[in-house]
C-alpha cells in the first residue's frame, strides 16, 4: 500500500533541459519548486523508517532579501531660508586678457629696449628708461590701438574706422589700420598744422579738413560714420585697449631683474597706468606702481581724493606741451583700476618736465616730449626719495612734438638749468670798454649767444651805453662762477630773470 508513495517521491529530479541543479532560474534568482525529496537523498532515510511511517520532517527556511525600506523625501525648505552667497565682480582687466594681447600684437610691435641710464649714479639709484618712444609712430599707445583693431569684428573692418583728433592714439589709428587693410578716415580742423596733416597721409589714411575747431571735426566725424557705417574711434577705456597697453609692463619685468619700482606718466586717458599698474602687481606685488601727472592738471590725485573721477578739471595746461590732456577724461574704471594697483601718485611742473627733456637729449641722445619726460622728472625734481638706492623702470610714453616747438623748448629748459644767463652793464663810451667786457667772457670760457650795444637809452647816464649779453655755460657751476666774476667787475650788473 506503500508503493504509490514511493513513486511520488520517485518523481523527484529536475526536469530533463534544466540547467540550474536546483530550480529553473528566474529574473537571476533560483525559482521555487513543490518540495519533493529526490531519489539521491533516499539513502538518507531508513527505509524502514518509511514503512513505519516514521518520516523525519526538516524545516527549511529560505532566506528573503532584506527589505528596502524608502526614506522620507527631504523636508522642503523656501527659497529665503538659504544664505546667498553672491559671486565676486568679474574683473575689469585680468592678466589673462594682457597675456592674450602680448600674443597678438607680438607680429606688428617691435620690443621696445629697457637699457640702463647713465643718470642713475648722479641721482643714486639704478634708472632703467623703457623707451616706448621709439614705435614707428613715436607713442606707446600703438600696443592698445593694433590690439584694439585686431579686435574688432571682420564686419567692421571691412566698413572701416574714422578719427577725428589730433593726437598720438589717432596717429597709431592710421598706421595700424593701413598695415590691416581697414579704410581710414581722418578728418581735422583747419587749425591744425601742415605737418602733422603730411604724417596722416604718409601712413595712408584719407584725411578731409572741415571746420575751425576739434568740436566742429568731431561732430563731422560723427555725421560720417553715422551716414556710412564708419566706427568712430576715440581715445577711451575700452578694455582692449587697456590690454595693449599692459603689455609693457609684462615687458619691464622680463627685461628688468629684481625690479623694485615702476614710474609710469598718467597723462591721457590713464590707460598706460592702469594697464601697466595691473600687468605688474599680478606678477609681482611687491614691486611699486608710481603714477606722474602735470602740476597744471591733478585729475587722478584730486580724483584720489574725492574717491571718484573728476568730470571737470577747473585748469588750463600749456596746449602746446599738453595737447592730450585737454580732450580726455578719467574714465569710471580705469580710476577704480588705478585706486587699487597704484601705490602712489604725484605731479611735476612744467618747469621740471622740460629739464628732462634737456637731460634726455644730453645723455640718452633722444628727443622726447613733456609727456614722456614727466617719469624722469619726477626722479629729477627730488620727489621721489624713497627709491634711493632702488631698481628703478622709467616708461618713457611718447616723443612727438613739432620741431619748433622742441626749440623753444630746449631754450626755455637750459635757462631753467641756469645755462643760459641774460645780463645787462652800463659801460662808458671810451674805446675798448666792449672788448674788456668780452675778453672777460672769453677767459671764463663762455658761449657768447647774443649782444646788443644800446647807445641811447632813456635811463643809461651820460655818456654811458647800456649793455645786453646772452651766455651760455657748461653746467650750474660755472654759472655761479660767472655771476661772482662779472659782479664784482660790474656793480651796475643786473642779471635778467629767468
Amino acid at each position: 500500500m506503500f508503493l504509490p508513495l514511493l513513486e511520488e517521491l520517485y518523481l523527484g529530479p529536475s526536469q530533463p533541459g534544466s540547467s540550474y541543479k536546483y530550480g529553473p532560474v528566474s529574473n537571476g534568482t533560483v525559482g521555487r519548486r513543490p518540495t519533493l525529496i529526490e531519489p539521491e537523498r533516499l539513502k538518507d532515510f531508513g527505509v524502514e523508517e518509511l514503512l513505519n511511517g516514521d518520516v523525519k520532517v526538516h524545516e527549511t527556511k529560505v532566506a528573503m532579501a532584506p527589505e528596502v525600506v524608502l526614506m522620507d523625501p527631504p523636508k522642503t525648505r523656501r527659497v529665503s531660508e538659504f544664505r546667498m552667497i553672491p559671486r565676486p565682480p568679474a574683473q575689469y582687466l585680468r592678466f589673462e586678457d594682457i597675456s592674450a594681447a602680448a600674443f597678438r600684437i607680438q607680429s606688428g610691435i617691435q620690443k621696445t629696449p629697457c637699457t640702463y641710464s647713465r643718470l642713475s649714479k648722479q641721482y643714486g639709484m639704478e634708472i632703467y628708461l623703457k623707451k616706448e618712444h621709439l614705435h614707428y609712430t613715436g607713442s606707446v599707445k600703438e600696443r592698445g590701438v593694433l590690439y584694439l583693431l585686431t579686435s574688432l569684428t571682420q564686419e567692421q573692418q571691412r566698413m572701416g574706422v574714422i578719427v577725428a583728433t589730433d593726437c598720438n592714439f589717432s596717429m597709431a589709428v592710421a598706421h595700424h589700420a593701413v598695415d590691416l587693410k581697414i579704410p581710414v578716415f581722418v578728418i581735422m580742423p583747419s587749425s591744425c598744422s601742415s605737418p602733422r596733416l603730411r604724417i596722416y597721409r604718409d601712413y595712408g589714411a584719407m584725411v578731409i579738413s572741415y571746420g575751425s575747431t576739434g568740436r566742429d571735426s568731431q561732430n563731422h566725424a560723427c555725421h560720417l560714420a553715422r551716414e556710412n557705417g564708419y566706427l568712430y574711434l576715440e581715445e577711451d577705456e575700452n578694455a582692449a585697449y587697456l590690454a595693449g597697453l599692459g603689455t609693457v609692463g609684462m615687458e619691464i619685468y622680463e627685461q628688468v631683474p629684481k625690479l623694485e619700482a615702476v614710474v609710469i606718466p598718467a597723462a591721457g586717458q590713464y590707460g598706460l597706468l592702469a594697464g601697466t599698474a595691473a600687468a605688474i602687481k599680478h606678477l609681482d606685488s611687491r614691486i611699486l606702481v608710481i603714477g606722474v601727472e602735470p602740476e597744471d592738471f591733478p585729475l587722478l590725485l584730486q580724483s584720489l581724493k574725492t574717491n571718484g573721477p573728476i568730470k571737470d578739471m577747473h585748469s588750463n595746461p600749456n596746449k602746446k606741451l599738453y595737447g592730450d590732456l585737454m580732450e580726455h577724461s578719467l574714465g569710471v574704471n580705469t580710476f577704480q583700476l588705478a585706486k587699487k594697483l597704484v601705490d602712489k601718485v604725484i605731479t611735476v611742473s612744467e618747469e621740471d618736465s622740460l629739464v628732462a627733456m634737456l637731460r634726455f637729449q644730453e645723455f640718452e641722445r633722444s628727443t622726447v616730449d613733456t609727456e614722456g619726460a614727466m617719469g624722469l622728472a619726477a626722479i629729477l625734481a627730488g620727489q621721489l626719495p624713497e627709491l634711493k638706492g632702488k631698481k628703478v623702470a622709467v616708461v618713457v610714453s611718447s616723443a612727438n612734438m613739432e620741431l619748433e616747438v622742441v626749440r623753444q623748448c630746449m631754450d626755455r629748459a637750459l635757462v631753467l638749468d641756469n645755462r643760459i644767463s641774460k645780463f645787462s652793464v652800463q659801460l662808458g663810451e671810451w674805446p675798448g670798454d666792449m672788448a674788456k667786457l668780452l675778453d672777460v667772457l672769453t677767459r671764463e670760457d663762455v658761449r657768447l649767444l647774443d649782444v646788443c650795444h644800446r647807445r641811447h637809452s632813456d635811463k643809461s647816464e651820460l655818456f654811458k651805453a647800456k649793455v645786453e649779453c646772452v651766455v651760455e655755460t657748461r653746467d650750474k657751476m660755472q654759472s655761479a662762477h660767472l655771476r661772482k666774476t662779472l659782479s664784482e667787475r660790474y656793480p651796475s650788473i643786473c642779471w635778467l630773470d629767468r
